[in-house]
């Protein structure tokens, strides 16, 4: 059994993987758990893959073999030392999946420091917060995204950038910031550039360095995601090198990768999609890790045709995009086999599509959330039914226990009836930075990570979503918190009272909409509430839909019915 324990009792047993036919060795035999830090399973890749693909993109000539790769990590990583960057600092990242992205991600990990990465999408408002609540000691960014410029950003937010010399910035908002990068060689007033960095490698001796990685524990924190709830701003999701690398490993085994295989990742690295279902599953299993730097889909079918790919990831809108592309029928999708469609809902006939037209006939759906690692449960790669593929969220993953609890009783639920989906195991995180209330609401005194929610198991220990809990919208795989709308738009001028709601969409899942009850006099229109938007918070945040009303449903005790906002919402929006 995969089980640590199982909290169902009598239910069956979880089916074996199948033999590996590519290692040969079934994964079975394998532990629950491998206690290793990402520098000493990247060190272990290298040995056994070293002179293969390790990076790769298909659009432009850049390609590293795990020997190449593994000299640029550690090239990065005794250029930080060489700056003072120290065990336990945190090293932000905004950029979008550029090359060296991964780099840092492991020279961070190799010197004791906690990545922390940031969402592209983040505006001013946003990022202030992050830099504020994070403390975070170090930033490496890019120029910009979309229509926003990063640099320009961080000039406004710390300007002291501009007045100090590179090593001695102080920042009077942000006093914790101590160094900028640039995530490339490009050079601006008052930060590190990426070649400078490197060139510092020299200053730092290899026994220094082997010293500091010898510091490292598993129980360490490794990286730290922002993850939107239903609080208000988003919280920092501590996660250890002990969660993402078990992790990795299993997601990976989920899919039978082996060191034959080369992953289409153009998923955002600042998620766990990313870093975690992407990256720590390659590096894991030695497979090729072939990246697109921003999603496009001719870009991804591009990479698939000339890298010979083996599995790609997406969330479904990324799959209808590739799909539904005039281009389509002119790339060859033959070598495909696996992968995983996965951040809201997978439509069955989408599946179905994937695995006929893009020959993915062993793709896969995993669930979880960014704290529990962020996979609790995952269809695997033998899988045969479409059903289960897309109409399920599979079964735990190997070593970790998944119970459904009463939400009253908070016993565990006999199999079939609903509860809430709770985990325990080597992937819970570690905790939300600086947050122990909010850590202890979602952890309880059992060890149980609560999910917010509300699914069943059946007897072959399936597991299905059937509602939630939380107060959350999922747009296309991204998390966004009403509240932080809500308190946002509540600064507006002319607004009295807002509530914020997730609105189906067939495309997205669903989109944000905003009820708004406007001040005596005050005219409201859904173009002002873009425009105040704009600039500001992420633009997937602003509400595709607006509606102005002159009193909200309340309870009894005078709390929105936000149950009835969203009925509105299916009356006033039937086609979104």
């Amino acid at each position: 059994m995969f089980k640590l324990s199982d909290p169902y009792g009598s239910a069956p047993a979880e089916k074996p993987f199948k033999q590996s036919v590519s290692r040969g060795v079934p994964w079975y035999n394998f532990p629950l758990t491998r206690e290793y830090t990402l520098g000493q399973l990247l060190d272990q890749t290298i040995a056994r893959c070293g002179p293969n693909d390790a990076v790769v993109y298909a659009d432009r000539d850049f390609r590293l073999s795990w020997y190449e790769f593994g000299d640029e990590v550690d090239r990065l990583a005794r250029g930080l030392m060489s700056l003072g960057v120290k065990r336990g600092e945190k090293i932000a990242v905004w950029a979008t999946n550029v090359p060296h992205w991964v780099v840092l991600m492991f020279a961070a990990a190799k010197i004791g420091a906690v990545l922390l990465p940031i969402n592209t999408n983040y505006k001013l408002h946003e990022m202030d917060f992050a830099l504020r609540q994070s403390e975070t000691e170090n930033i490496f960014i890019i120029n910009g995204f979309r229509d926003c410029n990063y640099v320009q950003v961080m000039y406004e937010l710390v300007p002291e950038l501009r007045e100090h010399e590179r090593g001695e910035l102080h920042s009077e908002k942000y006093p914790h910031l101590k160094r900028v990068f640039f995530l490339g060689a490009e050079k601006h007033r008052g930060i590190y550039s990426m070649n400078e960095v490197k060139s510092l490698a020299v200053e730092t001796s290899f026994e220094d360095y082997v010293e500091r990685q010898n510091q490292c524990d598993v129980n360490d924190v490794v990286n730290m995601q922002y993850t939107s709830g239903t609080t208000g701003f988003p919280k920092g999701v501590q996660l250890t090198h002990r969660n993402i690398a078990n992790e990795g490993f299993w997601i990976g085994a989920c899919q039978n990768f082996s060191a034959r295989d080369r992953v289409c990742i153009p998923v955002p690295l600042f998620h766990c999609f990313g870093c975690v279902l992407g990256v720590m599953s390659c590096v894991n299993h030695g497979a090729t890790m072939v990246f697109v730097e921003k999603f496009d889909p001719v870009q991804v079918m591009l990479s698939i045709e000339r890298e010979k790919c083996t599995a790609v990831y997406g969330v479904p809108t990324m799959y209808i995009a590739i799909l539904d592309h005039p281009l389509f029928q002119r790339f060859d999708f033959s070598t495909l086999r696996t992968g995983i469609m996965s951040g809201s809902a997978c439509p069955v006939h989408r599946m179905e599509q994937a695995t006929e037209r893009m020959n993915m006939r062993e793709i896969t759906n995993p669930y979880g959330l960014t704290e529990a690692g962020p996979v609790m449960t995952m269809t695997r790669y033998f899988e045969t039914s479409i059903e289960r593929k897309c109409q399920t969220i599979g079964q735990a993953l190997p070593g970790i226990e998944v119970a459904i609890i009463d939400t009253e009783t908070k016993e565990i639920c006999p199999i079939g009836k609903d509860g809430e989906i709770c985990c325990r195991g080597y992937n819970n995180m570690k905790g939300y930075y600086n947050m122990p209330e909010q850590t202890a609401a979602c952890i309880d005194e059992n060890g149980w990570l609560h999910s917010g929610d509300i699914g069943r198991m059946d007897e072959d220990g399936y597991y299905y979503i059937t509602g939630r809990l939380k107060d959350l919208i999922i747009r296309g795989g991204e998390n966004i918190s009403p509240k932080e709308v809500e308190d946002f738009l509540g600064k507006m001028p002319g607004v009295k009272d807002v509530a914020v709601v997730g609105v189906p969409s067939k495309k997205y899942g669903e989109q944000p909409g905003a009820f708004i009850i406007p001040q005596d006099g005050a005219t409201i229109t859904p173009t002002d509430v873009a425009a105040y938007c704009k600039d500001k918070i992420s633009w997937f945040k602003i509400p595709k839909y607006v509606h102005v009303m002159s009193v909200f449903p309340m309870t009894a005790s005078q709390k929105i019915q936000k149950y009835k906002l969203r009925e509105m919402a299916h009356e006033l929006w039937p086609d979104a």
